[in-house]
């Protein structure tokens, strides 16, 4: 039987919040990794997210990028369907949008990240994703890969929110990596 995208999202979120007390550990450690392999040793800017609705909290990583001099940025959602990466600064306040995220107030300025770090709903082993619904990251991941060819976007989520396969159409961006409690999966 196949599944739309909206029961595999509800399904998944549900799994999600059921499961999200059972700590899984996560070696951030492999996107240190990935960096170093992709970007050598500059310095890149790295777009992370404030975990919020049980999703992967990435924060330890985002610290520790923070405390080796990485640039980081998080999503900031401009209009009904625009989102930017502004500058952040470890434990600088956050301001909780219309949307409920944390987002920074501080930076005027956007950022095109190098490393983008997205929060998954489901994916499948083709690298394709849910989210939300709502394409934020879809239109930005789009956008950000015309002008800087060589970003990276890697999914989070736990091995559990992976389905067989994840209908997609033309407005859907494929990943170059997803990072798991398990490992990095890349595509063949």
């Amino acid at each position: 039987m196949k599944y739309d995208k909206d029961y595999l999202r509800k399904k998944s979120l549900l799994k999600r919040k059921k499961e999200y007390l059972n700590k899984k550990k996560f070696n951030f450690n492999l996107i240190f990794n990935l960096i170093k392999k992709h970007f050598n040793k500059k310095k890149i800017i790295i777009a992370g997210y404030y975990p919020s609705n049980y999703e992967v909290n990435i924060l330890k990583f985002v610290e520790e990028a923070y405390k080796k001099k990485f640039k980081i940025t998080l999503p900031v959602i401009k209009s009904s369907n625009q989102m930017s990466f502004k500058l952040w600064a470890f434990n600088d306040p956050l301001y909780v949008n219309k949307f409920g995220m944390l987002e920074p107030k501080k930076s005027k300025r956007s950022f095109i990240p190098d490393l983008i770090i997205v929060p998954l709903v489901a994916f499948d082993n083709n690298l394709n994703r849910i989210g939300y619904g709502k394409g934020y990251y879809d239109r930005s991941l789009g956008k950000i890969k015309k002008i800087k060819k060589k970003t990276i976007s890697l999914g989070v989520a736990y091995s559990f929110q992976k389905c067989k396969k994840i209908p997609v159409n033309k407005y859907d961006f494929k990943l170059n990596y997803i990072f798991t409690e398990k490992g990095i999966i890349k595509s063949n």
